[in-house]
């Protein structure tokens, strides 16, 4: 059941009002957190910190509706706010690598490090795909080529011929473009 809070009731009620919400969310919401941070204590100073701002902001004037809804989005920020505190962390550069690394596999966590990790490998992996179709064909080709199916550039070379270092041009636009555009959303995510 879904309810609005008041400020204006009576502080008994408050109280009562603010029990009953935090003992009727309180099962779902950490699980919602704990899906989404893996230690368990940052899991439970999280979820206090959402029930403290709740407390919170049931004494301002304005009336919280939905207010399941507000506690679950309050909880996501504060999941948000806790990677970005980490150490910021860039993309890793392009490698110097005369075989031409692949650069996917340093860029996007590892789904071994726990479910936060997992989230952000997804996210990260769907935005690389909207990023992909703003690339030439031809780099995408190449990246695709290279990092998704594993293939050597000797080999791309020989069947589209064209020189090894054209792909290895073609593929390190590619990554920059990648790079600069997945950034962002690297940033909100700190391992």
């Amino acid at each position: 059941m879904e309810t609005t809070l008041s400020p204006s009731e009576p502080m008994a009620e408050k109280d009562n009002r603010i029990t009953e919400t935090v003992l009727r969310e309180r099962a779902r919401l950490a699980g919602f957190i704990r899906k989404r941070v893996s230690d368990p204590g940052e899991a439970e100073d999280i979820l206090q910190d959402v029930f403290y701002e709740f407390v919170e902001a049931y004494r301002l004037p304005e009336t919280i509706e939905q207010v399941g809804a507000w506690l679950f989005r309050v909880a996501r920020n504060r999941i948000i706010d806790r990677f970005r505190k980490k150490k910021e962390q860039a993309l890793p550069e392009i490698s110097g690598d005369a075989d031409g690394e692949r650069w996917l596999d340093e860029a996007l966590p590892s789904t071994e490090d726990g479910p936060e990790a997992a989230y952000a490998r997804t996210v990260l992996l769907e935005e690389l795909r909207d990023a992909l179709m703003e690339l030439p064909e031809e780099q995408r080709e190449v990246f695709i080529a290279h990092e998704l199916e594993g293939r050597s550039f000797d080999e791309l070379a020989a069947e589209m011929g064209v020189s090894r270092n054209t792909l290895l041009s073609r593929k390190r636009y590619a990554v920059l473009h990648l790079r600069a555009r997945l950034q962002a959303i690297y940033d909100d995510f700190k391992f």
